[in-house]
């Protein structure tokens, strides 16, 4: 099979994606925001993934907004985002947005993979009947449907997209394998041909589940520790000592990924009939450390006898994880959110992020220098840049709080 490649969404996913494609196949890389396609088209990758040349060296790569461009495709892969609403539940609109426009253009013998986080089950039951409905054309006759999850890990620069073993499947049997030929082309870890789609879909929405969970118990050893008066790291520390123990740390459960796709699954078990006990719990904990942050930090200010109203606190870092500019789904906001229901005065700091987005997304300005005038410093991701810090400079009388643990014990006053 000759692959002409069209991927939906230059995210995170689909730009390092279309990159690795590009250096086997002709790929059209399409996303419906102008100035991100302006952007790449200029060399300028604004997630930080994928450098300058790698956009503009490969005459197999094309860029595009227009969706006339992707008419000559045979192979769509589909990398759009899968966020939740404010109520938790699963919203599929830019999914099933993508598999309208892909259905204008869907002809016989065509194959549309799916890579974004979904329930088992939502490929064949969510997407395929657009694509019929919009291209007229029937599921497993006409053309069909592949699932392989993406395993992106934002702002590695260790494990890039070829470096990460994939899933794959196939609605068919020999669907599968060109699906899966597809990718053991490109990625040089291999790949795992699963038995179904419903099994792929599964697959990747409990890899983050399980990591969701795990942080949540090593958050609730926190709140324990935190009454008995012993230092939570300390005790990582000597348990991880056992050959068999997981190295999970405490702290803030954000971004597109681990903060949401649990809700994906749990929502599938509750459409039919079973209520998820163990997750759900591990959702409510990691919800709430913004909160106890917050809470945490004012505790420490009223011990040093510093004033809660009014006064100014500088949060560093806003972006769901170190070293990457992704602000999505942050649960750094709740620190702040938290602390000006004290009447309490936030500013963010953040290198990495972009004050445009921000200022859309949460509504804040970003401050640019880290002055010694705040009565708390709040260290809520572990950016290079803060590890660097001159953390002795600051005002001594202030409050420092080290959401993730990374200062020398005597610069923090506290830490989960």
């Amino acid at each position: 099979m000759e692959y002409r490649v069209a991927i939906i969404g230059l995210g995170y996913v689909g730009l390092p994606l279309a990159v690795a494609a590009a250096e086997k196949y002709k790929v059209v890389g399409y996303d419906i925001n102008a100035k991100r396609i302006e952007e790449l088209n200029s060399g300028f990758d604004r997630t930080n993934e994928v450098e300058s040349t790698d956009l503009t060296s490969n005459s197999n790569l094309v860029f595009t907004c227009g969706s006339q461009d992707l008419a000559s495709s045979n192979f769509y892969i589909v990398t759009v985002p899968t966020p939740i609403d404010k109520n938790n539940n699963p919203d599929l609109s830019l999914l099933k947005n993508a598999s309208k426009l892909i259905g204008k253009y869907l002809k016989e013998g065509d194959t549309v993979v799916y890579e974004s986080t979904v329930f088992p089950g939502c490929t064949e039951d969510e997407c395929v009947p657009v694509l019929e409905q919009i291209s007229g054309l029937k599921f497993n006759v006409n053309f069909y449907c592949g699932y392989s999850p993406e395993r992106i890990n934002p702002g590695d620069k260790n494990r890039g997209v070829k470096d990460i073993l994939k899933v794959t499947s196939g609605s068919t049997s020999k669907i599968a394998d060109v699906v899966d030929k597809f990718y053991s082309s490109i990625i040089t870890a291999g790949t795992h041909k699963a038995s179904s789609i419903k099994v792929a879909e599964a697959a990747k929405v409990i890899e983050n589940a399980q990591r969701d969970i795990n942080i949540a118990f090593v958050n609730e050893l926190a709140l324990i520790f935190k009454k008995l008066d012993i230092n939570t790291n300390e005790v990582l520390e000597a348990a991880g000592t056992k050959w068999n123990f997981l190295p999970f740390r405490p702290g803030l459960v954000g971004g597109h990924c681990i903060g949401v796709d649990p809700y994906y699954l749990t929502h599938k078990a509750e459409s039919v009939g079973y209520l998820p006990e163990v997750i759900l719990a591990g959702r409510r904990i990691n919800d709430n450390m913004g909160k106890h942050v917050a809470q945490e930090v004012i505790k420490l200010m009223a011990i040093k006898g510093l004033e809660i109203v009014k006064s100014k606190v500088l949060i560093l870092g806003l972006t769901f994880k170190e070293n990457c500019p992704d602000i999505r789904n942050t649960k750094v906001i709740d620190i702040a959110k938290e602390l000006e229901q004290y009447n309490i005065e936030v500013s963010v700091h953040d290198p990495l992020a972009n004050n445009e987005e921000v200022k859309n997304e949460y509504g804040y300005d970003l401050v640019n220098t880290i002055s010694s005038d705040y009565s708390a410093y709040i260290l809520a991701v572990a950016h290079d840049a803060f590890r660097e810090l001159n953390w002795s400079s600051l005002n001594e009388n202030s409050v420092i709080f080290d959401v993730k643990g990374i200062l020398p014990t005597n610069f923090s006053d506290g830490c989960l």
